[in-house]
């Protein structure tokens, strides 16, 4: 029995679910992922693990792990960085994730958000992890704030959990844009507390919460410019902004 055989089969018996199994890998790999995403943060056991981790880094290897030196330098300042592509590719010391108030990632099966892919990568440690966290807090996820985890099946070292303001069909407001700087900084502050040399920021808030993408680009860019330029100290070396959608590579190129 393949790991992806095993995973599934304890994944269908947990759920009591006798759904036929696929029998293409790429079939079996969404169905895992989907099956992994509805999971609550339940304990498993070592073996389950181990062949996840196993499955996890044969998925990686096929997509290609992106090195920063890959990645072109911006002329604005040449410790940033623009990349188009998934995030979960990146071997940096963390990157930036786009959560929610609840922090255990998108229970959506196959969705399309920042959230799902990163936890759906990282593998099931990463919402057993975020859970315990909240646990703790005993308290949603504050908006602006940022919280760190290892980053498990994932090519970073870190994964830097931040909750960004929710637009919606709402007018834009000052409180929203501040809201959002205060994610950027946040997320530079924890990574120079944790002596992180390298950090790559998705565009949080634009996609499913809905912030305006060019008001989100110049916050994120005016952040770390001026973040930069009054902390002359820091140990962050390069930070990437890692873009998916077309529109805003467009917009952050400019």
């Amino acid at each position: 029995m393949t790991d992806l055989d095993y995973i599934l089969k304890i994944l269908l018996t947990e759920e009591n679910n006798s759904i036929p199994v696929p029998s293409d890998v790429d079939g079996k790999r969404r169905l895992m992922r989907s099956l992994l995403n509805i999971r609550p943060p339940l304990p498993v056991n070592d073996e389950f693990i181990n062949a996840q981790n196993s499955e996890l880094q044969n998925q990686l290897n096929e997509k290609g792990i992106i090195e920063i030196n890959e990645i072109p330098i911006c002329t604005i300042d040449n410790r940033i960085r623009l990349w188009q592509g998934d995030i979960t590719r990146l071997k940096v010391d963390a990157i930036v994730n786009a959560a929610n108030n609840q922090l255990l990632g998108c229970f959506i099966p196959m969705h399309g958000c920042i959230d799902n892919a990163i936890h759906s990568a990282a593998g099931i440690q990463l919402r057993l992890r975020c859970h315990e966290i909240m646990q703790q807090q005993d308290h949603t996820e504050q908006t602006g704030t940022a919280k760190i985890t290892l980053a498990y099946n994932l090519p970073s070292k870190y994964v830097i959990h931040t909750v960004g303001p929710i637009i919606g069909d709402r007018k834009l407001s000052t409180k929203d844009k501040e809201e959002l700087a205060d994610c950027y900084r946040s997320c530079l502050e924890l990574a120079d507390r944790t002596k992180l040399e390298s950090i790559a920021f998705c565009c949080i808030s634009t996609g499913e919460f809905k912030f305006p993408n060019r008001q989100a680009a110049e916050i994120a860019v005016d952040i770390v410019i001026s973040y930069f330029q009054k902390q002359p100290d820091t140990v962050i070396k390069t930070v990437i902004f890692n873009v998916f959608k077309d529109v805003d590579f467009n917009i952050y190129n400019k």
